[in-house]
């Protein structure tokens, strides 16, 4: 067989597998918390993983190789920023967002969450939560499906069109029919293929070159900015880069592993599994780039037309063909990963946020389930569209969506969650100025200088924090719940 067959059959047999999960989770799926948040059942092993698996997407096998390999170690600030943002994110939201959303009526998302906690009839905060959902999500998904056909494209040579909607059929098959617990179960089977690819990959190029000393003499003598942090960072790059940290407290499909912990208490062995997990993967991604680096360079006969396809291109040179197209399954689970869940944040938005609340629907659970399933394709055919035209990196995407959700929601979920005089209306305001601020500085020339989130982020707090002050009122029910939390939370 040639070496193109072994990598499809290893890819074959990977979406297989994610086709096999997804009717599984078909029968364990009768709601509709069970198909948004799988009845709340996800142990710190499984709720680690998928949501390391959601978060990092290709952005970690693609995107963040590339940058490094483009630019550096100064493109690592990026990485500690996120370290650190995930950390923190697992440690004080994730406890106190699991047990706030059971208290405030069972929320199942973010939106339901925001609305319940500040008793707000109106409907409109949720209703512009779902509104912002569908706005970023529509980029984020987008840039899941840009990186399935650059994959293609970079690993077989194939049109970037057929690689677009070859993942694309593959994860909306699965998702459309298992949901929450299909994209959890096979989160973890795509987080644990791209942890070990992380390590196989560098791990095999340095050996390749003679060792580690060897490697870093290479890139030493060709380009010692490399390995810098600070060569080519500048001041405001280096805080744009830590800022991605920022990002973690509003990110939809990363907390609504939170919501969907079996306990608190889980949230401690999660976060120290996860957050393992991240580190270590993060190494690896910056270790395949400074690799790469030095393996071309000492190969200058090879060629490597795109840098984010950097991975890729080591797979196929290092390893056995099979192996190969493991780890090219690996870059797949990536993506994947995180457009499933992101689908799925978005169809939740669509049915429980935005249907419900506009029409005050009361259907079967059965028919919710339904329309979820008929979002997810509806939201794809729409992110297909904008991804039709491959106009900007996977990257750039990723940033832009990343700052969108950062800027929009973290502030409101951190002031949620421990201030208690935070009112519905400061909330509201905060979130369409993090929202809009975020969509102008990142496409005016501010972007160029300063990441668009710390702006948004920033304004969005203030003016939450101003009209709160301006707007409090007592509320004994809001006070009962935030009191109930405390006290559930200082049980555990």
């Amino acid at each position: 067989m040639s070496e193109t067959t072994y990598q499809i059959i290893a890819i074959i047999l990977y979406f297989l597998a994610m086709i096999i999960i997804g009717l599984y989770s078909y029968r364990k799926t009768s709601n509709l918390d069970d198909y948004m948040l799988g009845g709340r059942s996800l142990g710190p092993v499984t709720s680690a993983l998928s949501a390391g698996a959601s978060d990092m997407s290709q952005w970690l096998l693609m995107g963040l190789p590339g940058a490094i390999y483009v630019s550096g170690l100064a493109e690592g600030w990026m990485a500690i920023g996120l370290a650190t943002g995930a950390w923190l994110n697992w440690l004080i939201v994730a406890p106190r967002l699991r047990t706030y959303t059971e208290v405030s009526n069972n929320s199942i998302t973010i939106p339901s969450y925001l609305d319940n906690r500040f008793k707000n009839n109106t409907k409109v905060l949720r209703i512009v939560s779902g509104i912002v959902i569908l706005v970023y999500f529509t980029f984020y998904v987008s840039s899941g499906m840009v990186a399935g056909g650059v994959f293609f494209q970079s690993a077989f040579g194939v049109d970037y069109h057929t690689g677009l909607l070859t993942v694309a059929a593959v994860t909306i098959v699965y998702t459309f029919v298992g949901g929450f617990l299909a994209v959890s179960i096979t989160d973890v089977v795509q987080g644990t293929m791209m942890f070990l690819a992380l390590i196989l990959v560098p791990a095999l190029a340095i050996v390749s070159l003679g060792g580690f000393g060897d490697t870093i003499t290479i890139v030493q003598d060709t380009n010692p900015d490399i390995l810098s942090f600070f060569a080519a960072a500048s001041a405001t790059g280096i805080i744009s880069s830590l800022a991605w940290g920022l990002g973690y407290f509003g990110q939809p499909h990363i907390i609504v592993r939170f919501m969907a912990l079996k306990s608190a208490k889980e949230a401690s062995a999660a976060r120290r599994i996860g957050i393992g997990w991240m580190v270590i993967a993060l190494i690896g991604a910056a270790a395949t780039a400074i690799s790469g680096f030095a393996f071309f360079q000492a190969n200058p006969e090879l060629t490597l037309a795109d840098p984010e396809a950097i991975f890729i291109v080591l797979g196929q040179y290092l390893f056995h063909p099979f192996i190969a197209g493991l780890l090219l399954a690996a870059v797949l689970a990536a993506i994947m990963s995180t457009v499933s869940s992101q689908l799925l944040v978005t169809s939740s938005a669509l049915v429980e946020d935005i249907f419900k609340a506009i029409f005050n629907a009361n259907a079967k659970d059965k028919t919710y389930v339904h329309l979820g399933r008929i979002a997810v394709l509806v939201v794809s055919l729409v992110a297909l569209v904008f991804a039709w035209q491959q106009n900007d990196t996977i990257l750039g995407l990723v940033s832009f969506a990343w700052a969108g959700f950062g800027a929009a929601f973290g502030p409101v979920v951190l002031l949620s969650l421990f201030w208690r005089k935070t009112t519905g209306i400061g909330a509201l305001w905060g979130m369409i100025v993090g929202a809009v601020v975020v969509f102008a500085w990142g496409y005016s020339p501010l972007a160029d200088y300063l990441y668009e989130i710390v702006p948004g982020f920033v304004l969005n707090m203030l003016v939450i924090i101003l009209i709160s002050l301006k707007t409090y009122k007592p509320n004994k029910d809001i006070e009962a719940e935030f009191d109930e939390t405390v006290r559930r939370l200082k049980e555990q």
